[in-house]
């Protein structure tokens, strides 16, 4: 997959600080990208289960683009504007509910959308993969981007089985994106330490957090969104062979007891954290 190096210290690539933007080369190269996305539920929120007992009852929520899939949005945007040439594209799978999520992309400068259109939430994640490979395989993208993996259900699996399936190499959660040519260059973030990786292009990559921030949509743009193509296609997913019996919530937390304060309560404080918590 190309040349990987690990390194704690020093790079020629830039500071963890620089923008995404400041890590292209002075005239960027002119790709044809596109990028998966996914429409989801807002975190900061109380959740309830559906009746089914097998989703989250959708009532009353707001939905968005998952966090990791707005970086990649960005990223690719500012490839494009680096070059002042280019097109991105977004690809979203699911019901009609996902066009006004495709139509944000768009009104922060996406050229043009395509909906793989599934009723219901596929759980399968070589499914889902499968649907998406089969839309990109003849799109001649340059550069296919994901988020690192989308917030709610955090599998992060459907970038690098894409792939696979298209036989393409994968970098996944890289911070830093710049080009040299046909050849991509990247920076990985680990435990004290970074990876540096290149692959040729076309490629694969999953997108991390702290690569670039997500515009927001101006009045402009989302004017201009309205007018952009928005292609809607059936998803051709396979027959799903990862199922979801069942959700539920966490338990409940018991109130928390206060047993007194100062060094006389200590005694009684390792007492029930041997015998009730159980945890000594």
């Amino acid at each position: 997959m190309g040349e990987v190096r690990g390194r704690s210290h020093t790079s020629h690539l830039p500071s963890p600080t620089c923008s995404f933007r400041e890590s292209l080369q002075t005239t960027g190269p002119t790709l044809k990208i596109a990028v998966c996305i996914k429409r989801v539920p807002d975190m900061d929120v109380r959740f309830k289960i559906a009746p089914s007992g097998k989703a989250v009852d959708e009532t009353g929520l707001k939905f968005d683009i998952s966090d990791f899939d707005g970086y990649a949005v960005e990223a690719a945007l500012q490839i494009k504007e680096k070059a002042n040439a280019g097109e991105v594209a977004v690809i979203s799978l699911g019901g009609d509910v996902v066009q006004e999520t495709l139509r944000k992309a768009m009104s922060m400068g996406v050229d043009r959308a395509v909906q793989l259109k599934h009723d219901g939430a596929p759980v399968d994640s070589y499914a889902i993969a499968t649907a998406l490979a089969a839309e990109l395989k003849d799109g001649g993208y340059d550069l296919i981007m994901f988020g690192r993996m989308s917030i709610d259900t955090a599998h992060g699996a459907v970038g690098a089985m894409v792939a696979e399936l298209l036989g393409l190499p994968c970098v996944t959660a890289i911070s830093k994106l710049e080009f040299e040519g046909t050849t991509a260059k990247m920076r990985r973030e680990l435990e004290g330490a970074y990876e540096l990786v290149e692959c040729p292009l076309p490629a694969v990559v999953t997108i991390d957090e702290g690569i670039a921030r997500p515009r927001y949509p101006s009045l402009k743009g989302i004017m201009a969104a309205k007018k952009k193509p928005l292609e809607t296609k059936p998803a051709q997913l396979p027959e799903q062979r990862l199922a979801l019996d069942a959700m539920a919530l966490p338990a409940e937390r018991s109130a928390g007891r206060i047993i007194g304060e100062g060094p006389a309560v200590v005694p009684e404080l390792v007492r029930l954290l041997k015998e009730e918590a159980k945890v000594l």
